[in-house]
C-alpha cells in the first residue's frame, strides 16, 4: 500500500550551510536529523486547494522544508475568504489564490519550487497530475473533488492526508498508506445532494482550518520521514466549540469498490454524476420551472408602489442581526412547516433567503401546504444588496 517512497540516503540532496542554520531546530530532533531534512528537501508534496485548509497547510510545509510543492486551485481571493485563509491578505483580494499562496510560501522558503496549476481538477487531468508527487493533501471542500482525489490516489498508490471542515468541527486521517483504509472505505456513498450544506451557508469558524490544516501538515511530514504513528485507519475529530478531540477507528473495507480485494473501479469517473449533482440540478431546473420567481428590482418596484406583500425571511436569527429587508418577517426554514398557521394562505408571499437556495425549498414547502402565491427572491438577501440597497451589509 501506498508510502512516501523512501530513497537511499545517498541519493538526497545535501543541504547548504544555510539550511543547516534555517532549520537547526529540526536537525537537532534525532527523528528528523540531517537524513529527515534531505529527505523533505527532496519531498514532492501536491496540495488540492489553497483555501481555509491550505492556508495552513502550505505555510507550514513550506517552513518545514519540503523541497517541491504543487498547488492546485482556480479560485480568485474574496474579502469573506480573509478570515481563515490565512496565507492571503487584504492585498491579495481579486487575485488568483495560487499566485497569492505561492508568495507566501516563498516568501517563508525562497528555495522552495512551486508548481502552479491553474485548474480544476477533473478525472481528465489528476492522474497526470499527482503521477510526479510522494504525498497528495486534500484540502477540498465538496465530495465530488473528494471521491476524486480519494480514487486517483488509490490507482497512483499514493498516500491522501485528508482533513475536512463545518462550522466547528473539523476531521483528518491519512487515506491509502501502509494497508488502511480509502475515503470510500468511510463513505461508500456521499450524501443526496444540498443535505450537507456548504461553509457559505452553514458558517466555519475561522481559526479550525489551522488546527486541521496543521494535523494534515503534520501528518503530511512524518509520511515523508517515515517516523512516528499516523492517523492511517484512525479518524481524528475535533469539536472546537468544546475542545475535544476523539477518534474513531477505521478499517480498510475488503469490498471497497477502489482498494479492496476485487476492486471494481479501474479508472476515474464522472464524479459529478456518482454525486448526484448533474440530476440535482436538472430536477431543481424543472422545479424551478414551475416556480414563481422575482428579482430583487422587480420586487423594490413592487414594494415602492405599495402592492400588498408579505416579505417572509427564511434565515436563522443570527443572519437576520446581521441584514434584513426591512418590514420582513422571520421564520427560519427548519420551523416553516410547524408555523404555517402565522401565514395567511391567501396572501401574496415573496420568500428569500442569503442566497436563494433555502428559499426555494421554504416555497416548495409552502406550496405542497396548500400556499398557491409563494414567490422566490433570486439571488436572496445578497443580491438584494447588490441591486437595491447597497447600505445592506454582505455577508
Amino acid at each position: 500500500m501506498a508510502a512516501a517512497p523512501q530513497v537511499p540516503a545517498s541519493s538526497l540532496p545535501e543541504l547548504t550551510n544555510e539550511e543547516i542554520l534555517r532549520y537547526s531546530r529540526h536537525l537537532i530532533l534525532p527523528e528528523v536529523g540531517m537524513e529527515g531534512q534531505r529527505r523533505l528537501k527532496n519531498a514532492k508534496v501536491l496540495m488540492i486547494g489553497t483555501g481555509g485548509l491550505g492556508a495552513p497547510l502550505g505555510l507550514y510545509l513550506a517552513a518545514a522544508g519540503v523541497g517541491r510543492i504543487g498547488l492546485v486551485d482556480f479560485d480568485v481571493v474574496d474579502v469573506t475568504n480573509l478570515q481563515r485563509q490565512v496565507i492571503h491578505g487584504t492585498k491579495d483580494v481579486g487575485r488568483l489564490k495560487i499566485d497569492s499562496a505561492a508568495d507566501s510560501m516563498q516568501d517563508i522558503n525562497p528555495a522552495l519550487q512551486i508548481d502552479k496549476y491553474n485548474v480544476p481538477l477533473t478525472s481528465a487531468n489528476a492522474l497526470e497530475l499527482f503521477k510526479d508527487y510522494d504525498v497528495i493533501v486534500d484540502g477540498t471542500d465538496n465530495f465530488p473533488t473528494r471521491y476524486l482525489v480519494n480514487d486517483a490516489c488509490v490507482l497512483l498508490d499514493k498516500p491522501n492526508a485528508y482533513g475536512s471542515i463545518f462550522r466547528f468541527e473539523g476531521q483528518a486521517t491519512v487515506f491509502h498508506h501502509e494497508d488502511g483504509p480509502c475515503y470510500r472505505c468511510l463513505y461508500p456513498e456521499p450524501p443526496p445532494p444540498g443535505l450537507v450544506p456548504s461553509c457559505a451557508e452553514g458558517g466555519v469558524l475561522g481559526i479550525l482550518p489551522a488546527v486541521i490544516g496543521s494535523i494534515q501538515a503534520t501528518e503530511t511530514v512524518k509520511l515523508i520521514l517515515g517516523k512516528g504513528t499516523t492517523l492511517s485507519g484512525r479518524l481524528m475529530l475535533y469539536d472546537a466549540l468544546n475542545m475535544k478531540f476523539r477518534e474513531l477507528k477505521l478499517r480498510r473495507n475488503p469490498e471497497c469498490p477502489v482498494c479492496g480485494d476485487n476492486p471494481t473501479v479501474k479508472e476515474l469517473i464522472d464524479y459529478q454524476e456518482f454525486c448526484g449533482i448533474p440530476q440535482q440540478a436538472a430536477a431543481e431546473a424543472e422545479e424551478q420551472g414551475r416556480m414563481s420567481e422575482i428579482t430583487p428590482l422587480e420586487l423594490k418596484v413592487r414594494m415602492d408602489r405599495g402592492d400588498d406583500i408579505f416579505i417572509l425571511d427564511v434565515r436563522e436569527p443570527h443572519e437576520y442581526d446581521i441584514a434584513k429587508i426591512q418590514g420582513s418577517a422571520l421564520i427560519p426554514l427548519g420551523q416553516v412547516a410547524q408555523r404555517v398557521d402565522e401565514l395567511d394562505s391567501t396572501a401574496d408571499i415573496i420568500v428569500h433567503c442569503k442566497m436563494g437556495g433555502r428559499s426555494a425549498k421554504a416555497q416548495g414547502i409552502l406550496k405542497e401546504m396548500g400556499f398557491s402565491r409563494v414567490t422566490n427572491l433570486t439571488g436572496g438577501i445578497l443580491r438584494w444588496s447588490d441591486d437595491v440597497d447597497p447600505s445592506i451589509p454582505k455577508y
